[in-house]
């Protein structure tokens, strides 16, 4: 009997996810791999059920159908201590930081410590400082959610996510809203977060320029599945109407 081998498993496995709202077929049998260490960006127009694809990887939500496997194992049917067991090696961003409005920023990403770990107050502490300093973010600790700007909350956002310090990042539109120069602050500070553990990840965005930035591997979906996988350049060459007419449409 062989073993799995827990190495070569890719950190993210999806085979023929379906998923739909009502009559609205939002993801039709999608299949895609993030390897360990790999940075794959997932582009698409708006509503192609690209952040619906994240909230599935994370048990957010439940697909009508297929297999969802991290790190080898398949979370479709887990029990919820199972999946919260699964969850903690992975990071998430939502769209809009999604940071609670009523707690400081120190307060915000002390909050998966305070969860899901029995550090004491004083470590707790040190752990945030130390999170924020690396998102160049330690000057607001005492700060409200509603004093920082956009690219400051992703900042905040990208701390917490990385308070447990996952093996997986799910990043949601990291740049979205963001004038360039601060969105090419935050595509840098993924790079340099990645580098730093090998970490894997998936980034949902339409921004070609964070594709520029970030990935190693593009997958594009249309219409409910993916139509194009592989490198920019790869991308960049393809022939396909609807890949070219989006590289197009994105570079404008």
């Amino acid at each position: 009997m062989s073993m799995k081998n827990h190495n070569h498993q890719p950190a993210i496995r999806l085979q023929d996810l379906s998923k739909s709202f009502g009559d609205q077929k939002v993801l039709d049998r999608v299949g895609l791999e993030v390897a360990r260490g790999e940075t794959v960006t997932v582009l698409g127009r708006s509503g192609t059920g690209k952040s619906v694809m994240l909230k599935l990887i994370m048990g957010l939500q439940k697909a009508d159908d297929g297999e969802i496997e991290i790190n080898g194992e398949a979370i479709n049917e887990m029990a919820l201590d199972e999946l919260n067991r699964v969850r903690k090696s992975v990071g998430f961003l939502f769209q809009q930081a999604a940071l609670y409005d009523s707690l400081t920023v120190e307060e915000n990403v002390a909050f998966p410590l305070r969860r899901h770990t029995g550090m004491q107050a004083d470590e707790r502490q040190a752990r945030v400082r130390e999170l924020l300093a690396r998102v160049g973010m330690e000057a607001a600790m005492a700060k409200m959610p509603g004093d920082l700007s956009g690219g400051m909350k992703k900042r905040v956002g990208l701390a917490r996510a990385l308070a447990l310090d996952p093996q997986i990042m799910l990043l949601d539109e990291p740049t979205a809203g963001l004038d360039p120069i601060t969105a090419s602050e935050i595509n840098q500070l993924i790079c340099e977060l990645q580098e730093e553990r090998r970490r894997s990840s998936s980034v949902v965005t339409h921004d070609m320029r964070s594709v520029e930035q970030v990935a190693d591997r593009v997958c594009l979906l249309h219409e409910g599945r993916i139509i194009f996988a592989g490198t920019l350049e790869e991308m960049t060459a393809s022939h396909q109407p609807f890949v070219a007419k989006f590289i197009g449409e994105s570079r404008r």
